[in-house]
Order: structure tokens, then sequence, then C-alpha cells
């Protein structure tokens, strides 16, 4: 049974990649969601970027220079932009109406915060019924308490496995239904 599938891009905002505290391996983040999209694009999947808004003096304040995409992964003019204000990138979103006005049924996800959005996202994606492809090294997040980002990123992958199908980056492949 063949199926619809659309990479989602969580978060990936020029907020997260600031110098004085910047995501947990950007750099290589980044240059894996060049990959995945470029896979993406060469199958004509579809790409959802999710963009987080935040109030007034906040990194991701909606319309500052930190909110925008960052340019390493910039969309084009036929991706779709969802935008939202909570951790999860369904709730009070057009994101659900999005995906099933194109009939996508599985969705590989992507992007920041590992522990927030990303979790998030996940887990409320299985609830609605959506096959889920965590990319288990596609995303990231910053050390919290006692716990490295490495560590945070290494559990969720293990958690995410009741929700999702983690895979790595190699082992994504997208097929056209």
């Amino acid at each position: 049974m063949s199926s619809n599938q659309a990479l989602i891009i969580i978060d990936v905002q020029n907020g997260m990649f600031v110098e004085s505290d910047p995501v947990f391996e950007g750099d290589a983040l980044l240059h894996k969601l060049q990959t995945l999209i470029k896979k993406a694009r060469l199958k004509r999947i579809p790409i959802f970027y999710i963009q987080h808004n935040e109030e007034e003096g906040y990194p991701l304040e909606q319309g500052s220079e930190g909110w925008l995409i960052h340019p390493a992964v910039e969309p084009q003019e036929q991706d779709i932009l969802v935008q939202k204000f909570t951790p999860d990138a369904f709730h009070e979103t057009s994101l659900k109406q999005e995906l099933d006005r194109q009939q996508i049924d599985e969705l590989v996800l992507a992007g920041i915060q590992t522990d927030l959005c990303v979790d998030t996202t996940c887990r409320r994606a299985a609830s609605l019924g959506y096959k889920v492809t965590l990319v288990k090294d596609a995303h990231s997040t910053w050390p919290s308490g006692e716990l490295t980002a490495e560590q945070i990123i290494r559990h969720h992958n293990q958690v995410l496995k009741w929700f999702s199908i983690v895979k790595s980056i190699e082992e994504v492949y997208f097929d056209c239904g």
C-alpha cells in the first residue's frame, strides 16, 4: 500500500542559531536538512515549514530577523508555511487541513527543538493517525539541567519509537505514492 508523504521542517529559524547560544551542532543540522529537502524535492514531495511565533522581545518574535526561516533551508514558492504559537504544530494551525487537502498520510519530521516542538508534534501526528518517521540525526536542542543536548536527542529518539519509525537520514527515502 502506498502513502502520500510530506517533509515537515520544524522551527528552523534564525533565532535558533545565535552565536551566544546556538542549537547543538547547528551547522551539521542545517547540512542534513538541506540533504533531506533535496531528496524530497527530487521526488516532488511537499515540504511544510513550521514557523514558531513568540511575543515581542523574544528570539522568535513574529516579524523579527530571528523569526525568519534560516536562509540555508529557505522555503520555495511551492512550499507551505504554517504559523504556530505552541510546541504542537497542529494546535490551532492550518497544518492538518493542508495535509488533508493534499491527502498526505505519512510525515517525515526534522528540525528544532527535540524536547519541545519536535517531540510534541511527533506525538500529536501519531495521535491523529499519521504514519510518522522521525529523522533521528536531523533534529536538535540545547543542554538542559544536567543533560547534554546529545543525551536529550538520544533519549527522545528512544522514547519517540513508540510514536514513529526512527531512521537516520541515510535510511530516509521518499516515494511518489
